[in-house]
């Protein structure tokens, strides 16, 4: 992998092996790539996905233009392989390239450059497309295949279980450093940060693949505390409380969590349900004490002194 936007006679220690794969998710029409490489911060120039036109990953000796000019000619019209034949075209290191590529109807383009150093391949399926090169061995690619086609769940997880059986299959054949996973809604709002579901990376790591399971089990987590909040916003408070209970419990090492999860119940004045939560959280970390007296003046917890002097008393 290399971060160079033209090719030049590739030295050694320019090129990464890299496994990655593009997918779209048939039932929620979600598309993303994820990838691992012995190279630094992989993802931010393997990984591309738009909300409404489609996901690039752009690899081996990487130009890296193949990601937004990809992006660009499939918002325009053109099909994953009718786009990647175009910037192929006029690529002299076309053959030194790996890309991929997948759209919002499922189709898929894939292109290994016969100079990608082995072993190097990739293979196709319904919405999706696995790529590996610099491989420890051929068994890489079909071993990430296999993985996202037995495994149940969202589009991200089955993307980390087709990276997980890459690496189980034997992976990098120089060992492990970064990964990344991106995933993007189907269509676009017009407001970037609200379409993309997900955007994690694993910028240099003994086990990347194994950090980045950990921060998509904490991005869900979070994810429910959003919810939440958003539907505190809307005065359902019941199912609020249910989303900060299930946030609290797939993070448990997260303090804060069940921190903002007990002010709520506070905030509407039943302390008594809210005294346990603070307590443990206390007993973790007395900080929380101290920010908790700062939230009536922030209008963030109603101003009851009574009521802050009895959560108070549970610290240690």
């Amino acid at each position: 992998m290399n971060d160079s936007s033209s090719w030049q006679s590739p030295r050694p220690s320019q090129l990464a092996h890299t496994f990655s794969i593009v997918a779209r998710d048939p039932q929620s029409g979600e598309m993303g790539v994820a990838v691992q490489s012995h190279w630094f911060s992989v993802g931010s120039v393997v990984t591309w996905a738009e909300a409404g036109v489609g996901a690039v990953a752009t690899q081996s000796l990487v130009e890296v233009s193949y990601g937004p000019l990809g992006l660009a000619l499939m918002r325009a019209g053109k099909s994953p392989s009718e786009a990647l034949a175009a910037l192929l075209a006029t690529d002299e290191g076309r053959e030194l390239r790996q890309v991929a590529m997948v759209d919002t109807s499922s189709q898929v383009a894939t292109h290994t450059g016969a100079r990608c150093i082995a072993d190097a391949g990739h293979e196709t399926g319904d919405g999706f497309s696995v790529q590996a090169n610099m491989m420890a061995s051929a068994d890489i690619w079909p071993a990430m295949a296999r993985a996202y086609r037995q495994t149940e769940g969202d589009l991200a997880e089955r993307m980390l279980a087709a990276l997980e059986g890459g690496q189980t299959a034997g992976g990098d054949i120089r060992g492990q450093q970064s990964a990344s996973i991106l995933i993007v809604r189907p269509t676009s709002t017009g407001r970037p940060w609200a379409d993309t579901v997900m955007d994690l990376r694993v910028e240099d790591s003994s086990e990347p693949v194994r950090e980045l399971r950990r921060l998509v089990g904490l991005h869900r987590a979070y994810q429910h505390m959003n919810q939440g909040d958003e539907l505190l916003g809307a005065g359902e408070v019941e199912r609020a409380l249910h989303e900060y209970r299930a946030a609290a419990e797939m993070a448990p090492e997260i303090e804060e969590l069940p921190f903002w999860h007990a002010v709520t119940p506070a905030d509407l004045g039943r302390v008594d349900e809210a005294l346990p939560i603070f307590r443990d959280v206390f007993s973790r970390n007395v900080d929380w004490a101290t920010l908790l007296s700062r939230l009536p003046r922030a209008g963030l917890l109603r101003d009851d002194p009574e009521m802050i002097h009895r959560i108070l008393e549970m610290a240690p």
